[in-house]
């Protein structure tokens, strides 16, 4: 597993620099009714993302280039903020009028496959005008459900622990690759009786968090069709979670509120916080501190249930232009000076060809990119569990039920039982 002096040692990696991911939205351009073709054999394909604004800038260039090299192609672009994006997303499949291709995510993919709308796209690799070649650590995997290739990925990054590293310094306390779950909170205990400060911004609302600690002890979040732990696993998570917010291990949920849009960790109510590990970019734009990504806590002192989540790319069914859908797909994971436009604003590049075009030059891709290497070598990576349909809204619901718990509205063993109604009427609609 590699869990000698120099893995630990590098495993805490420097996360610097760019404020410039976390800058405003960008605003929303309009449908403007289906893609089409001219009469001079010119097709129009609809492209849609969310996104901040540099994100934007990036797949704009990007785009100019897949026309340059098919000028028989135009893209109209679509973009705005995830809420947004899916609201509106929504609505065009209910109508039955999509975007061409547009991103997505893995607990979308059996929502929208149910309904009919996201095309295989192993068809169109099947004839020759997608390459599902060269797609680094098993990430392709996460694309797929039920048989069916219904994501292509872009970025991959797993979940990591974002460290305030002055703090863990001036405590005295390590992060080490192979850590326990106890020897993590004992670290956290440290940290706030010698700095008077939480230790954590509030780890038991997350639902990938849960999903790794399940993963840890032979379970995970969701089987294909429901969720693969019981009211008492879920009660028990959040009842030590609520314990540990009443000693104020974990930051005071009404402060983390009040720093909005602020995280708690760069706002120094807490010295740590679960998240993304391609989200580190936005605590050094926040904070005063340095911020640097550190190992899953583990049961076992091995496996840390990780496995490579994606952004990815996914095409409509009842598209007019599936050829040049998948044309467009296939150049915009495979194309090298794409991969050296998009740097890792979606997560590590997906394919070598991208991968090896990009080379970081700023401390917090720099980071990403060793944490990503370090955690592949230690041979913990896991294969994603595919979500049902309905994993959306779970996620929201325990995100928003765990912050019940955190400020003392609902009782654990209640936040429990109203988490698996809602997830049952989730999995049904």
């Amino acid at each position: 597993m590699g869990t000698g002096r120099n893995v630990e040692r590098r495993t805490v990696l420097k996360a610097a620099g760019a404020a410039a991911a976390t800058l405003g939205l960008a605003a929303t351009t309009g449908c403007g009714g289906d893609s089409g073709g001219s009469g001079d054999g010119t097709v129009t394909l609809r492209y849609a993302w969310w996104g901040g604004e540099p994100r934007t800038i990036a797949i704009k260039k990007t785009i100019a280039l897949f026309e340059k090299k098919y000028p028989k192609i135009k893209i109209k672009p679509e973009f705005t903020d995830y809420e947004a994006f899916w609201e509106r997303f929504q609505t065009q499949a209910s109508g039955g009028n999509p975007p061409d291709v547009f991103q997505n995510a893995v607990g979308f993919l059996r929502k929208y496959d149910k309904r009919g709308v996201l095309m295989d796209l192993k068809t169109q690799a099947d004839a020759g005008n997608l390459r599902l070649e060269n797609f680094r650590n098993g990430v392709l995997t996460a694309g797929q459900a039920d048989g069916k290739q219904l994501g292509v990925p872009v970025g991959a990054n797993t979940m990591a622990l974002v460290i305030d590293l002055k703090a863990f310094k001036k405590a005295g306390v390590e992060a080490q690759f192979g850590w326990t779950w106890d020897e993590y909170f004992d670290a956290l205990q440290t940290i706030q009786d010698k700095l008077k400060i939480a230790g954590d911004t509030g780890y038991f609302s997350i639902m990938y968090l849960y999903d790794l600690y399940l993963r840890q002890n032979g379970k995970a979040f969701f089987t294909d069709s429901d969720l693969g732990f019981t009211e008492d696993d879920l009660t028990q998570w959040w009842e030590d979670g609520y314990k540990r917010v009443k000693s104020g291990l974990v930051a005071d949920p009404k402060k983390v509120e009040q720093v909005k849009p602020k995280s708690a960790l760069s706002a120094g109510l807490a010295a740590s916080e679960f998240t993304w590990d391609n989200f580190s970019i936005r605590y050094e734009g926040e904070g005063e501190s340095d911020y640097g990504l550190a190992p899953i806590p583990t049961t076992n002192g091995k496996d840390t249930g990780q496995y490579l989540g994606s952004l990815m790319l996914s095409a409509f069914s009842g598209t007019k232009h599936p050829k040049e859908v998948a044309q467009f797909i296939d150049f915009m994971v495979h194309d090298p000076e794409v991969g050296k436009i998009m740097g890792y604003d979606r997560g590590i590049l997906a394919t070598t060809e991208q991968y090896d075009a990009f080379t970081p030059t700023d401390d917090t891709n720099k980071g990403v990119k060793a944490y990503e290497e370090e955690v592949a070598k230690a041979g913990v990576l896991g294969k994603i569990t595919p979500h049902p349909s309905g994993a959306d809204v779970i996620e929201a619901a325990f995100l928003r039920i765990g912050g019940e718990v955190a400020q003392g509205k609902t009782k654990p063993a209640d936040a429990a039982k109203k988490l698996f109604s809602e997830a049952k009427a989730a999995f049904a609609g």
